[in-house]
C-alpha cells in the first residue's frame, strides 16, 4: 500500500510540475571533477602574437608602410603561447579589402613567410630580404621581402597579420614577386590539416 501511495503522489506533484527531484550516479565511473575518463581537461592556451609598432585594431605608422617609400621597415612581431608539437610558423600579411580578378579566394599579398622554425618567438623590426639566416621564405607582390601597406587615400583598409603555427615545415618554394599569388595559395592548400593555432592582428591605413 506505502508503494501505491508513492506513486500516487509522484504523480500529483508531477501534474502541478514538482516532481521531485532523483539524484543521479555521475558519468564515467563517478570521477569528480572532469579528471575521470573521457572528462575534459584544461584548455591550452591560444597562440598569442603581438607588435609595439601599433595597438590591434589601431592605426599603422607610415614608416612601416609604403608612404616611407625606400625607408620602409616592417614591423616587429612577437609571439608566445606556442602550440605543443609546433614544427614551424606561417606569417600571413594581407589587405582583404582590394578584389583581385574577381576572386573570392584572393585579395593583396603584401608579405608572405614560410618555414619559420618553430623555435622562433618573433620577427625583429626592418627584417632583411630573400632567403632569411633561419631558412624562412618570404615573398610578397614586388620583392622577396615585405610589401608595406600602401591603400589610397579613402575608407581605411585593414590589414591582417596573421600567424599559423604548423605540426610540418612546409617544403614550398620561396617563388617570385611575380608568382605571389600562386606561392600563397600553394601555401594555403599545403597547410590544410596541419594548423595547430593560429594568431591574428589588425592594422587599418590609407593615404
Amino acid at each position: 500500500m506505502r508503494s501505491i501511495a508513492a506513486c500516487v503522489v509522484v504523480v500529483a506533484l508531477s501534474s502541478i510540475g514538482l516532481a521531485p527531484v532523483i539524484a543521479r550516479a555521475p558519468q564515467g565511473g563517478g570521477a569528480r571533477g572532469g579528471q575521470g575518463p573521457g572528462a575534459r581537461g584544461p584548455q591550452a592556451p591560444p597562440l598569442l602574437m603581438t607588435t609595439t609598432a601599433f595597438e590591434d585594431g589601431g592605426v599603422i605608422p607610415d614608416k612601416y608602410t609604403q608612404a616611407a617609400g625606400a625607408m620602409a621597415v616592417s614591423p616587429e612581431l612577437k609571439w608566445s603561447q606556442v602550440p605543443t608539437g609546433t614544427q614551424s610558423f606561417v606569417l600571413l600579411l594581407h589587405d582583404p579589402e582590394p578584389v583581385l580578378n574577381k576572386s573570392s579566394k584572393m585579395d593583396v599579398t603584401h608579405w608572405l613567410i614560410v618555414r619559420i622554425p618553430a623555435t622562433a618567438t618573433g620577427l625583429k623590426e626592418g627584417g632583411a630580404q630573400g632567403e632569411l639566416p633561419d631558412g624562412g621564405r618570404q615573398v610578397s607582390l614586388r620583392a622577396n621581402a615585405d610589401m608595406g601597406p600602401g591603400a589610397p587615400a579613402g575608407p581605411y583598409h585593414h590589414c591582417t597579420f596573421e600567424l599559423y603555427a604548423l605540426d610540418t615545415r612546409l617544403d614550398v618554394a620561396q617563388g617570385t614577386p611575380q608568382e605571389a599569388a600562386n606561392t600563397r595559395v600553394g601555401v594555403v592548400n599545403a597547410m590544410d590539416g596541419h594548423v595547430l593555432g593560429k594568431a591574428v592582428i589588425v592594422g587599418r591605413f590609407h593615404r
